[in-house]
């Protein structure tokens, strides 16, 4: 079998002329698994006929794989490559890592950046904890800086006021998809040398002053987990950099060191260590991606911005409504510099105005049958900040929003495809919640 026929193989085992080839796909896929898989992905909603076109497309796809081939490559193929080269060219970066998912990626730029025991990370209180996963698991050390009451998103204004001769990162969290104010934060990180990574997770799509989100740090990138506004299949994470010292180590970062132009003897590859901007040994780990997963993105992405478009238009509606009710703060709108993706809708009111605050205002809406989510709870606050030794109660009061914001003024609602009718009923609800507080129901 050819290199062709083979879909190129693993680079483990025989991909030219074989009389007994080894495949890098240990068993095939057939045409019965690609009929579940089909099931799966578009199930029976109780639609009248849904058996009856089931049974034909199931007996067309099983005819086709009696003359088609087989998949012989399933991770770290064509379309990772694909996927990685479309990313660079969509979002303005030199290098471009497809991988496991997101959390994967921090990581491995955390590594490039050196982050070590001691080192002091600045990030927001309000985010996931996956931003601060390595740094604590390394023993580096968790500042957080305060919130922007207006957008949840990082103050620059208290990241300067956090540094200290310690420090060596800021990671400012896009939080719902709406920009984070780059340009202090860049500025700062060139005053004191710093690195900096944008947690993108909620931000794929978005921009800044014509920049795209998770290209403008050193360092950034976005989930791509089931619930975010484009999915691989569920789990998926994009890395972005322009560092030259570290963009060629991606590859590496990415599958365990494997460096395929050195060979140990009589062997087909070495394991070189990663090297961080301190030229200090880091080693990687395994985050490879699966080839279905590339596609998914790439298919999702060939939609994103009809996606967002469709996201912002759900939010500005909510605003247009919510606006007229007195005491509501709707979410910041779009402006020719920041282009948010609209992940999540943010809420947010005024407590005094109100009658109320916004643990009350929750549970209304969800007696009103909507589901709202703050994001996210403060981190300082979480069983794993007590037992590493962090002061809750001293931190809390170095963030004065983060406190008031949480648990008084803000909540998420969603905006992902809804109908009309949803969203009309989303916002009727929210003015009808409101007032029920104002007349103290």
């Amino acid at each position: 079998m050819s290199e062709k026929e083979s879909g190129g193989g693993d680079f483990r085992y025989a991909v030219g002329e074989s009389k007994v080839p080894w495949h890098a796909v240990g068993e095939f896929y057939n045409g019965k698994d690609a009929v579940e898989m089909v099931k799966f992905l578009l199930p029976d909603a109780g639609n009248a006929g849904y058996q009856a076109q089931l049974e034909r497309t199931a007996n067309e796809i099983k005819a086709l794989a009696d003359v088609g081939g087989k998949a012989t490559k399933l991770t770290l193929g064509k379309k990772v490559q694909e996927a990685e080269e479309i990313s660079r060219k969509y979002f303005g970066a030199k290098y471009a890592c497809f991988l496991d998912n997101w959390t994967g990626g921090m990581e491995i730029g955390y590594k490039l950046a050196g982050i070590g025991p001691g080192d002091e990370i600045i990030m927001p209180a309000v985010t996931f904890i996956a931003t601060m996963a390595y740094p604590l698991n390394v023993g580096a050390k968790i500042v957080f800086a305060d919130i922007d009451p207006e957008t949840i998103n990082l103050d620059p204004a208290d990241v300067a006021r956090k540094i200290t001769p310690k420090t060596k990162m800021i990671v400012p969290v896009h939080l719902g998809g709406y920009p984070v104010d780059m340009d202090p934060i860049m500025e700062l990180a060139k005053k004191h040398n710093l690195i900096v990574m944008e947690d993108a997770a909620h931000g794929m799509g978005g921009a800044y002053k014509g920049k795209k989100l998770g290209a403008i740090g050193h360092f950034g990138g976005f989930s791509l987990h089931e619930v975010k506004n484009i999915t691989s299949l569920g789990e998926g994470g994009l890395l972005l950099t322009s560092e030259d010292f570290a963009g060629p180590q991606l590859p590496g970062a990415r599958f365990l060191g494997l460096d395929l132009s050195r060979k140990i003897k009589d062997w087909l590859y070495d394991i070189s260590p990663l090297t961080d901007r301190f030229g200090k040994p880091q080693v990687a780990l395994n985050h490879s991606a699966t080839e279905i997963q590339a596609l998914g993105m790439l298919l999702q992405m060939q939609r994103m911005d009809d996606i967002i478009a469709i996201r912002r238009k759900a939010a500005e509606y909510m605003n247009s409504v919510l606006s007229q009710e007195e005491g509501i703060l709707v979410e910041k709108a779009d402006t020719p510099e920041t282009y948010g993706t609209h992940h999540l809708y943010l809420l947010r009111i005024d407590p005094e105005i109100v009658g109320g605050n916004i643990q009350q205002l929750s549970r209304k809406l969800a007696e009103k049958g909507l589901t709202n989510i703050t994001h996210f709870g403060p981190m300082y606050r979480l069983k794993i900040m007590k037992d590493l030794g962090y002061d809750e109660e001293a931190i809390a009061a170095t963030c004065p929003n983060t406190e008031k914001m949480f648990y008084h003024s803000y909540t998420h609602l969603p905006l992902y495809p809804l109908t009309q009718e949803q969203l009309e009923y989303q916002a009727k609800a929210v003015v009808e919640a409101v007032r029920e507080m104002k007349a103290g129901k």
